[in-house]
């Protein structure tokens, strides 16, 4: 499987890398750019004066990555047998297939929504400044759908309901609890990564990290639908990242941050390494950790703990540089995701 996965890789990257400049262009034609969020009258908030030059950039990358990879999937993966491949997977084939098509493309849809808000609705006053998009309230309760949906999916169809402990060696035997239980978790790594995805290229270079560790534990695990989706994402991804590195020349919105971050919690759940996505995608689940400690410190002690959230925001607005947090970030990132893999085979 590795000398074809290398070469989807590649194969990936040339496509996608030859339709990325067109598609920028055409989201400038159609006007998906970000706008100024900034208050036009009063105070600015800080997330603004830091954020707002941005403006004026183009926003959907996730709808060509999500294009591009869920096309050359649908048309490479019932090729890959003639090149030699035997398929392998511990589940029914046109189950595990389901399943990565409706995450991929189920929150894509939703993250295009609140994207096509963002841009083109009206703000609304917040509690720190004025909010643009879909509300906190519905977004979430259309997550929850779709991963309890999907989790269903898996618990049922695929036969997971399994918790394996590394180190501890134990596994948990969820029974019907998986459903709960794997709705969090995707629903959980779609917002971390939504929240993580607020600099030029931190989100994409820490997923590629991720998806470079998950496709060692998807070859391992001899999943291969997984292991084409997989090298068919990282083409796609390596691509896409030249262009959104500082100085970014698009971003990916929420269509394809909410997706991939689903994405992510639906490859831990398939593997049964919950715990190594964990550890792998450690920089996410930090950042969602301090958006949520922020809040508390709101709610309970009435003002902010940190100067801005997430973490990122925060190191922004003391003074750090945009390349020098993101670079550091990716540093880190692999150094969880060589943890992630050590746990994940020991």
């Amino acid at each position: 499987m590795l000398p074809i996965a290398l070469g989807l890789i590649l194969f990936s990257f040339l496509i996608t890398g030859v339709l990325v400049i067109p598609f920028i262009n055409l989201l400038y034609s159609l006007k998906l750019t970000r706008r100024v969020e900034a208050p036009k009258k009063g105070k600015i908030p800080l997330f603004d004066r830091l954020h707002d030059g941005k403006a004026g950039t183009p926003v959907g990358g996730g709808i060509l990555l999500i294009a591009a990879v869920s096309s050359l999937f649908a048309i490479v993966f019932p090729l890959v047998s003639y090149l030699g491949v035997f398929i392998e997977t511990a589940y029914p084939p046109h189950m595990e297939l389901f399943v990565i098509f409706f995450t991929f493309i189920s929150f894509g849809f939703l993250g295009l929504s609140d994207d096509l808000l963002k841009i083109f609705g009206k703000g609304k006053a917040g509690s720190i400044g004025i909010w643009f998009g879909l509300s906190r309230r519905v977004k979430f309760t259309l997550q929850c759908i779709l991963a309890t949906i999907l989790s269903f999916v898996i618990y049922k169809f695929l036969g997971i309901h399994i918790l394996h402990i590394p180190l501890l060696n134990q596994v948990i035997d969820l029974g019907w609890l998986y459903v709960p239980f794997g709705a969090f978790v995707i629903v959980s790594f779609s917002n971390a990564f939504n929240i993580t995805d607020g600099l030029d290229g931190l989100a994409s270079g820490l997923l590629m990290i991720c998806l470079l560790a998950f496709i060692i534990i998807a070859s391992e695990s001899l999943d291969t639908p997984l292991s084409v989706f997989l090298s068919l994402w990282i083409g796609a991804l390596i691509a896409f990242l030249y262009f959104n590195v500082w100085p970014a020349r698009i971003f990916l919105g929420d269509t394809g941050a909410l997706s991939f971050g689903a994405m992510l919690g639906v490859m831990g759940l398939l593997t049964g390494s919950i715990v190594a996505l964990v550890i792998i995608g450690g920089l996410f689940v930090l950042e969602v950790a301090s958006s949520a400690v922020q809040i508390l410190g709101w709610k309970i002690l009435k003002r902010p703990i940190l100067p801005l959230a997430p973490l990122h925001h925060a190191l922004l607005a003391i003074g750090w540089e945009e390349p020098k947090i993101v670079i550091r970030a990716w540093l880190a990132g692999l150094v969880l995701a060589i943890l992630g893999l050590w746990l994940a085979f020991i």
